[in-house]
């Protein structure tokens, strides 16, 4: 009978084996081969070949065929050490692969070369405790979840829907959070401000915000801007962070956030609420949506739109669609569903009911219509006032 040592020299001999700098110069020089790595989850967290994709050989015969559909396509196989690749290309051989090598060495010989490792990011044990719910889910899992704790979200607003989309941004483990307002808690926002509570009257709001959420999630990072939002600090503000959230109720600041985003190339997760209704969206021109100005050129006139303190709202809705500007930004962050870029959700809370328009990119927009030259940033206020002069 063969030993293990027979077994492994039989192997040597019929699998073509690479040595660490060779598959370098593939992946410097060559585009049409896959690099496979076949060790278990626990040692890729230490480190990863660039360009690797991860495939446990527990699960090679498995999955093989699908990560890998093309059987004459040239794969290269590596493990720890360089034993368990061999293995793994003589499996990958036998269910039909006609070009497959092993990387001798392995991932250890590799390092000790000084040649390139990706450290990916990877959950603690803390993290997989916490977020076991979302571990589960197929379309979040791990990597989702990683997605989501390397993430930036900006929370323009601490009001009625800046408080539950922070609350459940930050119980997803969004990993930073910022918030941006420059208002006080008063009594009156206790209807429908969750983040905010008696002690927090008189308070600023983002002060109160960030003590309540480090509450819910010490483990995130809460940055605060006690700012009023303007032309000159935008852009410093919005390049900290990968996502902007509008729970603004004043149209200056909302064409002031529009128009930084479109030229930050930031997406825009807009939200409103009037009495018992409210409407979602996402402004998003880099990903093929309208921006804000595509669907309001200019602002109405004051009269036809009241804020909230002039026409009142139900405590509850700014909830509602403050949990959906949360889902859609989540949907962004972990690449999952279909975000509402060029689609606005609008909710009838007396019906209890849901639409959704179609949203239309204006191939004129000063803003976003490709090719147009960057008109830059205006008065907002006196634009707000007075919408013809800008013609």
């Amino acid at each position: 009978m063969p030993t293990y040592r027979d077994w492994l020299a039989q192997l040597r001999a019929s699998i073509n084996e690479l040595q660490p700098d060779e598959v370098q110069e593939m992946i410097e020089d060559e585009d049409d081969f896959i690099l496979l790595d076949v060790r278990e989850s626990d040692e890729v967290r230490g480190g990863q070949i660039p360009q690797a994709k991860h495939l446990p050989k527990g699960f090679l015969e498995i999955k093989a065929e699908s990560l890998v559909p093309d059987k004459d396509a040239k794969v290269v196989v590596y493990c720890a050490g360089g034993v368990r690749s061999l293995f793994a290309a003589e499996a990958l051989q036998k269910i039909g692969y006609s070009n497959v090598a092993s990387m001798a060495g392995g991932f250890g010989r590799w390092s000790d070369m000084g040649l390139p490792v990706d450290k990916p990011f990877t959950l603690s044990d803390a993290d997989r405790n916490r977020y076991s719910r979302h571990l589960t889910i197929p379309e979040v899992g791990p990597e989702g979840q990683a997605k989501l704790l390397q993430s930036k979200v900006l929370l323009i607003g601490a009001g009625g829907l800046g408080c539950p989309t922070a609350l459940y941004l930050a119980a997803a483990g969004v990993g930073t959070l910022g918030i941006l307002d420059f208002d006080v808690v008063d009594e009156s926002n206790l209807q429908r401000q969750v983040l905010h509570n008696v002690d927090s009257i008189g308070k600023a709001k983002t002060e109160s915000a960030k003590i309540a959420l480090q509450k819910l999630n010490p483990a995130i990072t809460i940055k605060t801007h006690e700012t009023r939002l303007d032309s000159s600090n935008v852009e410093a503000i919005f390049s900290q962070y990968d996502y902007v959230v509008d729970g603004t109720d004043n149209f200056p600041t909302r064409y002031l956030i529009n128009d930084a985003c479109v030229r930050l190339r930031k997406p825009n997760v807009h939200g409103s609420v009037y009495r018992f209704e409210g409407q979602v969206t996402v402004f998003a021109p880099s990903l093929g949506g309208p921006c804000y100005r595509c669907l309001y050129p200019e602002p109405p006139p004051p009269e036809l739109a009241p804020s909230c303190a002039e026409a009142g709202v139900l405590g509850v809705l700014p909830g509602i669609i403050g949990c959906l500007q949360a889902m859609e930004t989540i949907k962004l962050i972990i690449g999952a569903g279909e975000p509402l870029v060029g689609k606005l959700l609008t909710y009838d809370g007396l019906k209890n009911r849901f639409d959704i328009k179609t949203l239309f990119k204006d191939p004129e927009c000063a803003y976003c219509a490709p090719g147009k030259p960057w008109p830059g940033y205006v008065d907002y206020e006196f634009f707000c006032a007075n919408p013809a002069a800008a013609h």
